[in-house]
């Protein structure tokens, strides 16, 4: 018998990436989604069947739920992951896995004390793209020497409603879009990352960061520059520079199913393309949960990754403030 799984909140991701991903899976069976509003509930249901539950709390009266996908505002995280965890149950957690390093802290210490899966959904860690920039860059050496890593994650202004512009919600450029950039920065430089250079831009009638940049230096002194915001035009790319040539991935974040994804490279002043194939970044994040579920010893692994990411992202708002 399948593991059934629940939802907390009717986010527009988890109606647009995380169900149509989920109804892909072998392994897990959608089993409804707590609102608190019935009408965005029905949406769900008329789509992708499933239980409504009116309020979150009506959720934990299902017994047989053993995960939970929570994709609500970053500053309502640490409230139900806890409950969850205190329930017995697995969690699927939008990124960021809190607002706050002490939530976090928390949030994994109760996870490893319970033996669950606490997942933190950076889901552009899973495309394929990924791993063969990795073995491209890494194992093949195809630039050479990285001399540079540049990652930007940046969009328009969206309204001014969405809970990333709320400071009460968890909201902020740093939190949303540059969350990306630092876990990217840490799978291609390792967890022994200093920050150089921080800085968080704001703008009159916000009361959120809108955008920023951060530079960061590893054990090597190989340094990336980081660029993030929510009042920009659209960016969502990696480019490494190295002692042969560039790399440039330009969607490497947010590749949709039906994207195949481009790695493009001047190695050599010879310009080159290699086309990954169609590939859904969430349902590949679904099996990684899966595999958490399945083999608790990876389950250490994955709660010092969400560490790093959280004490990192800390340090740039702490940068010089």
């Amino acid at each position: 018998m399948k593991e059934k799984i629940g939802i907390i909140g009717t986010a527009d991701i988890a109606y647009r990436r995380f169900l149509p991903a989920l109804m892909r899976d072998n392994g897990l069976q959608y089993a409804g989604v707590a609102t608190r509003d019935k009408e965005n509930g029905k949406k769900f249901y008329d789509l992708f069947g499933g239980k409504i539950y009116e309020g979150y709390e009506q959720i934990f009266s299902n017994k047989e739920i053993t995960s939970m996908y929570i994709p609500l505002p970053p500053a309502l995280h640490y409230e139900w992951g806890i409950k969850c965890i205190s329930n017995g149950i697995n969690v699927f957690m939008e990124k960021p896995c809190s607002a706050s390093m002490h939530e976090t802290l928390e949030l994994t210490e109760k996870a490893r004390e319970a033996n669950k899966v606490l997942y933190e959904n950076y889901a552009f860690l899973y495309h394929p793209q990924l791993k063969k920039i990795k073995e491209l860059i890494f194992r093949e050496k195809i630039l050479g020497d990285i001399r540079l890593i540049r990652i930007n994650f940046s969009f328009p202004r969206r309204n001014e409603t969405d809970f990333r512009y709320n400071s009460k919600l968890g909201g902020g450029a740093l939190l949303d879009c540059g969350g990306y950039t630092i876990r990217l920065a840490l799978e291609l430089m390792g967890e022994k990352i200093s920050v150089k250079t921080a800085k968080l831009n704001y703008a009159a009638g916000f009361q959120v960061d809108l955008y920023g940049t951060v530079t960061l230096l590893d054990e090597n002194e190989l340094v990336a520059q980081l660029a993030f915001g929510m009042d920009n035009g659209y960016k969502c790319e990696l480019e490494v520079v190295g002692q042969k040539g560039w790399l440039r991935a330009p969607k490497i974040f947010t590749a949709p199913a039906e994207y195949a994804a481009d790695i493009v490279m001047n190695v050599e002043n010879r310009d080159m393309k290699i086309v990954i194939e169609k590939e859904d970044q969430f349902l590949n994040a679904i099996k990684k949960f899966r595999e958490l579920i399945e083999d608790k010893s990876s389950r250490e692994e994955m709660y010092n990754e969400i560490m790093q990411t959280a004490a990192l992202i800390d340090k740039v708002r702490r940068w010089r403030q």
